[in-house]
């Protein structure tokens, strides 16, 4: 292993708070910037996992490295308010239409011009039906992209579609150069992606790390941070051992009784973002036997003691939660009153689904959750109390991002969700429960229509009501155990500034040094 390099030949000029809703314990959280800073500072961040992809358009996981590397026409400050990007500016001309004047003077790392054409390429490969993009839902509402000029495009959608900006702030609307894309193709695209972001890309040993180096002619200025690593380190304790001594700068997913070691550290800090992560829930193919029976899905839901998880298992890593959009979106309402655990009412709706001595299934599950392992095999244990068999089934992460999307996983499995940058209820839960979506395995002709209405509803208390009817049909229905919302913990050096965010995302051009 590596020792981290830092060289550090500076003068610090400026500080500021980063605007997240974050603790921590020295209370940092300054974001890098101010002229005549002259840092030469390498990090490395450890992920539990590595990327399976680095084409913006076709991700199955968060973006957390290619954010690095692309661009969007529209960016969040650090408050999460939108801001210009690659667009200077957006206006609505008509209902259907949202015109985007384009930044000049832009180009990719290897020289390509960023214009109109790259915005219409990026989408309409995106768009494409025979690509089939992972995340094309976020993007399914725009009819098609138009060039007015060489830096003006207009979003034609097929509906009124108030969502349109915050739709080009996250993947899949990163823009990639369209020459370079078409000359290697798809698939080598992903392997060695240009972009116009802060970043540009150097290597990728599969597996094991992901090497950037800081874009010198980068639109918005050279970041402090002038070569990150992201490295894949899976076991929770074996990235605080790296953190504590050194070798790393930043870990991700800090498990629960790691979080006092670092707390303690005389090295390094925990930033905390309450519910920033991923609302994890255990879903029901609803088309499936016994799970096309509403009393079983009920059932389910009533044997398990999601309460004891959560303080036991999680240590209060996480918020029980039955909502299916969370507190920092648009469309949350509060918590709505759920299942309760009740071990005999379970006895009780399974006997009257036809299933009096229980059956017996799978539980897909994966490491990208805290303490996957232990909750499932919990929630299996809490099921053989009402007579449900469960096999505990703990798929590696690279498969499990290829069978979720396909359909292909077990009929009963663990999966989280989050609105991520887009911060709307839309984005937290259409991709998972409007039928034909990938990675849904539910189907409701009535809140297919709701949903869809939605995200055509320009009125935000009409939007809000339909969100509300949303989460009251679908908690009754019951496609999935509802569980809890993760909180986001990072464990960061000292040596670095910087604190999670809400959205999730680690903008390394955020990052600058600390006190050491």
């Amino acid at each position: 292993m590596k020792k981290s390099k830092f060289l550090l030949i500076l003068t610090l000029l400026a500080v500021f708070a980063a605007g997240c809703s974050t603790t921590s314990k020295s209370g940092a959280g300054e974001e890098a910037t101010g002229e005549g800073q002259d840092q030469k500072l390498e990090i490395t961040i450890a992920r539990a996992f590595d990327v399976n992809g680095l084409d913006p358009g076709f991700l199955t996981e968060n973006a957390q490295v290619v954010d690095n590397i692309f661009d969007t026409l529209v960016k969040r400050d650090k408050e999460e308010k939108l801001v210009p990007g690659l667009a200077t500016s957006w206006s609505q001309i008509d209902d259907t239409t949202w015109q985007f004047k384009l930044r000049e003077g832009v180009t990719f790392t290897n020289g390509e011009a960023f214009n109109a054409d790259a915005v219409k390429y990026s989408l309409d490969r995106v768009l494409d039906p025979a690509n089939n993009a992972p995340t094309a839902s976020y993007v399914s509402t725009i009819q098609e992209v138009n060039v007015v000029d060489e830096y003006t495009v207009n979003v034609v959608t097929k509906k009124p579609d108030p969502l349109v900006p915050t739709r080009f702030n996250r993947y899949p609307t990163e823009i990639v150069p369209p020459k370079y894309a078409e000359e290697v193709g798809q698939e080598q695209f992903a392997q060695k992606p240009i972009g116009t972001g802060p970043y540009q890309f150097v290597s990728w040993d599969k597996g094991s790390n992901v090497v950037l180096e800081a874009n010198p002619n980068y639109w918005g200025g050279e970041p402090d941070v002038k070569k990150v690593t992201f490295r894949s380190i899976p076991e929770a304790s074996t990235r605080v051992s790296a953190l504590l001594n050194g070798e790393v700068d930043l870990i991700t997913a800090v498990s629960p009784e790691d979080r006092e070691k670092i707390e303690s550290s005389s090295t390094a800090r925990l930033s905390t973002v309450e519910r920033a992560g991923n609302t994890v829930y255990v879903g029901f193919k609803t088309d499936v036997k016994p799970f096309d029976d509403p009393k079983v899905r009920q059932a389910l839901n009533y044997a398990i003691d999601v309460k004891s998880i959560v303080d036991k298992v999680l240590q209060g890593a996480a918020v029980q939660t039955n909502s299916l959009i969370g507190p920092k979106d648009f469309g949350y309402a509060g918590e709505p009153e759920g299942y309760s655990y009740d071990p005999e009412k379970a006895k009780q709706l399974l006997a009257e689904a036809g299933y009096p001595n229980g059956f017996s299934t799978t539980l897909d599950t994966v490491s990208w959750y805290i303490k996957n392992t232990d909750v499932a095999q919990v929630i299996a244990e809490q099921l053989k109390a009402v007579g449900v068999n469960i096999k505990v089934n703990n798929v590696e992460s690279s498969v499990y991002r290829t069978l979720v999307p396909a359909g292909k996983q077990s009929d009963m499995y663990v999966l989280g969700w989050s609105s991520t940058n887009t911060l709307d209820a839309d984005a937290a839960i259409y991709a998972i429960l409007r039928s034909g979506e990938s990675y849904s395995t539910y189907a409701n002709k009535d809140i297919d229509a709701k949903l869809d209405e939605a995200r055509s509803v320009t009125d935000e208390a009409k939007r809000k009501q339909l969100y509300q009817e949303i989460q009251d049909e679908v908690l009754k229905d019951a496609p999935r155990i509802f569980l809890y919302q993760e909180n986001q913990y990072y464990g960061v050096s000292d040596r670095l500034k910087w604190d999670g965010r809400v959205d999730g995302s680690i903008p390394v051009s955020t990052i600058s040094a600390g006190n050491e």
